[in-house]
């Protein structure tokens, strides 16, 4: 049935429904009507309807919905934004009540009529097992506590509120009692006699065998009938049973709700959140916020979009020292691995790596930066490819694509302690390890506002860092479509991918969708793959320029455990930006092992067990440890480089014969751009954007890269043989890509 047919003109008249009540009730004269005196149990309560506003989330604010109340039961249904035609039923109009009159109420009528009998409520709550509570702050609003879920309600004026109190408290004391009181009593053993049905078979002159017979026939169908409703009441009563349980539980668990959030607000929290923020949100002070506001940020619904774990609620300043203190594994150099939270406890030597001198700033500017305007750059370029895009070299960052490759693998460290954590045959801790090392390639790309190089076509880039234990290598191996691919030798493990970057410029933004397989396989066997998610950098023409990472990350591993991360997307009224969440799976059973919670540019933290399954109120901050935590430290200079990535670029002079002519350390354009000359930045990357527009022809002739290879699967594996050529300092065969073999001498 449409559950607007039985709506009638009527508005709510106090008077006639309650002749002892002639002026609306306050919410307790509503609580004290829900009593069993006040409602008698022989009259069934009516169906009550109306239009309610219904919180749904930041982004979309109080909606109008349309409510029905029937037996015990609370739906709601959407209202369009454009009606039918207008049309009533008059159908059981004197079993109906309704709440409410004006505009929204109109427009419930014509969605009714013209949905007809295909409208489905959208959601329901059942009231036996909900607690229903009015505001305290509005006198407009009430809410309604499920155990899964809160709604968040609101009525045009107070009287409609408390005529919804009433009927709602009314609803909730009267529906048990068709479930919670023995309406069936025992069914007992019962005679049944079959003389009347045995005179008017022998009336009609049938003989006694067939008079014997039907008699026999009804008996049985008569005891199976009555079987079935035996077994039928006990099943009632075991349900009964279950749900009277439930109910017991349900109150237990609101007295501790209760408890807890009367002890956080002691303390300056509401439900484990800074009380000052709902202020900001609520528009009043810190000491004014009101429990349900509180409840409402917590809780509120989203209907219409993905819900992601709200990070900021877990990441409180007490629970991130909580969380520090019960740390595993966050810095390089650590002596022994702890296990937290169980009863393992292992002990692994890590390797000391020798410890090697950097330059920690940048070369000061030699000539004063001139602006530029972007818009009259980009407007001719909008939804074509971004490699074929020619930008002025204040656009670009001293570093090439080659070098951010490695720069992913920054806190390599996260590598290393998953050898040790395998080694020990803790493959969980392992694949924790892996996650958090996948999330940190992204946290130097924080502030980071110009983009890098795009490689020449054979251009290629060498990182031998013994302090990290690291020998890094990667190649331009395509120029159409951009490939980039790289090879990196760790102490007992090796990581090597290829990434085909798609950008598009729209207009105020450009998204970067990367393609490609990222692979991380330890000496023992044990391989780790996944391909990293979609970023977009916005405000290019107007505002300040940031970008943002978003998607669903799936790291698949070869032996026990595997992971799934999602990046949460950013929108214009985040609060909380740059959310990570994901679990670690085990491949054999499916069960979620542990838990992973953070964001990309700040901490990695990871939780035992499935918390999804454990109570609402539950706080995984209080047993979280922390896996990763990103190295804040940025020089000061316009690219907003870390440390780490200052030392990719330096060029000291004893590495002048030992590089082959390839490396993009010995690139003019982006070794200018780092001393400051802008003007001859500029001037080279046009040059070599000239010669650039040659590798497409080259590539078409059979060209192929020098240091990788095309496996079967269409991916670049390393060949070999660079480091014995560079020890060697053999690069024949090797081309000046550049062009200007001795201009880099002055440089250094």
């Amino acid at each position: 049935m449409n559950p607007l047919c039985c709506i009638a003109p009527v508005s709510v008249d106090y008077a006639a429904d309650h002749h002892h009540h002639h002026q609306p009730r306050s919410v307790a004269a509503a609580t004290l009507s829900a009593t069993p005196e006040a409602a008698p149990p022989q009259t069934t309560p009516p169906v009550v309807s109306g239009v309610l506003h219904k919180w749904v989330n930041y982004g979309k604010g109080w909606r109008s919905r349309w409510f029905v109340l029937e037996d015990g039961v609370l739906s709601y249904y959407k209202l369009r934004d454009g009606g039918g035609e207008s049309g009533e039923s008059s159908a059981s109009t004197a079993a109906a009540r309704v709440i409410g009159e004006g505009d929204a109420l109109r427009r419930a009528r014509e969605d009714a009529a013209a949905a007809g009998k295909q409208w489905k409520p959208f959601g329901d709550i059942h009231l036996k097992v909900s607690s229903i509570r009015a505001s305290r702050s509005d006198d407009k609003r009430l809410y309604i506590f499920s155990g899964t879920k809160t709604l968040h309600l609101r009525c045009e004026t107070e009287e409609d509120r408390n005529a919804w109190l009433e009927a709602l408290l009314v609803a909730k004391d009267r529906f048990p009692r068709s479930l919670m009181t023995n309406d069936f009593a025992p069914v007992a053993d019962i005679m049944l006699s079959t003389e009347k049905l045995r005179m008017r078979l022998l009336h009609e002159g049938l003989n006694e065998t067939v008079v014997n017979e039907c008699e026999s026939i009804m008996m049985t169908e008569l005891l199976e009938l009555h079987n079935q409703i035996k077994s039928q009441q006990q099943q009632h009563s075991v349900l009964v049973d279950r749900l009277r349980q439930l109910e017991t539980e349900k109150v237990e668990l609101e007295r501790t709700v209760v408890h807890e959030t009367k002890e956080r607000e002691a303390h300056g929290y509401v439900n484990g959140r800074y009380s000052d923020f709902y202020s900001v949100l609520s528009g009043g002070s810190a000491s004014e916020s009101d429990p349900d506001t509180a409840s409402q940020v917590a809780d509120a619904e989203s209907e219409d979009e993905v819900t992601y774990f709200d990070t900021r609620d877990f990441l409180s300043v007490e629970s991130l020292r909580s969380a520090s203190r019960r740390r595993e594994l966050v810095t390089n150099g650590c002596n022994a691995l702890e296990s937290i939270g169980d009863s393992r406890s292992y002990t692994a030597k890590f390797t000391k790596y020798p410890i090697v001198e950097r330059r920690d700033k940048l070369p000061e500017p030699k000539e004063k930066e001139k602006p530029i305007g972007l818009w009259s750059i980009i407007k001719e370029n909008i939804g074509k490819d971004l490699s074929g895009v020619c930008l002025p070299v204040y656009f670009n960052e001293p570093l090439s694509s080659l070098q951010k490759c490695f720069e992913d693998l920054e806190y390599s460290y996260l590598v290393d302690n998953a050898l040790q954590w395998g080694k020990q045959g803790d493959s969980l801790m392992r694949t924790l390890l892996v996650a958090a090392f996948a999330v940190s390639s992204y946290a130097s790309t924080e502030g980071r506002q110009c983009k890098p190089f795009n490689p020449l076509l054979g251009e290629t880039y060498e990182a031998d860092y013994p302090d990290k234990g690291l020998r890094f290598f990667s190649e331009k191996v395509s120029h159409h479509p951009v490939v980039v691919a790289c090879h990196c030798d760790g102490r007992g493990w090796k990581f090597w991918g290829d990434s085909n970057l798609r950008g598009k410029f729209w207009g105020r933004s450009i998204q970067l969708d990367p393609i490609g397989v990222l692979t991380l396989q330890f000496d023992d066997g044990e391989k780790f793959q996944w391909s990293k998610v979609t970023t977009s950098i916005y405000n290019i023409i107007i505002g300040k320029i940031y970008c943002d990472h978003y998607g669903t990350m799936h790291i698949k591993g070869s032996s026990r455990y595997s992971c799934k991360l999602k990046f949460k997307e950013l929108s214009i009224i985040d609060r909380n930006p740059h959310q990570v969440q994901g679990f670690v799976q085990d491949n054999r059973t499916g069960e979620k092992v542990a838990m992973l919670i953070g964001k990309w540019d700040e901490a990695m933290y990871y939780v035992l067990g499935d918390p999804s399954a454990k109570p609402k109120w539950y706080d995984p901050m209080s047993e979280a440890v922390l896996l990763w935590e990103r190295d804040k430290s940025l020089n000061q200079t316009r690219y907003n480089l870390s440390p780490f990535a200052i030392s990719l670029n330096e060029l000291p002079p004893h590495m002048l014969t030992m590089l082959p002519p390839t490396d993009s350390r010995l690139r003019p354009d982006q070794r200018h751009l780092e001393n400051g000359e802008y003007e001859k930045a500029n001037s080279e990357k046009l040059r070599l954007e000239q010669l650039q527009r040659q590798a497409r022809r080259l590539q078409e002739k059979g060209w192929q890269p020098r240091w990788f290879r095309k496996d079967e699967d269409d991916s670049y594996c390393y060949l070999g043989g660079y480091w014995e050529a560079r020890e060697k300092g053999n690069w024949d065969g090797i081309p000046h890509i550049f062009g200007q073999s001795s201009a880099l001498t002055g440089f250094v």
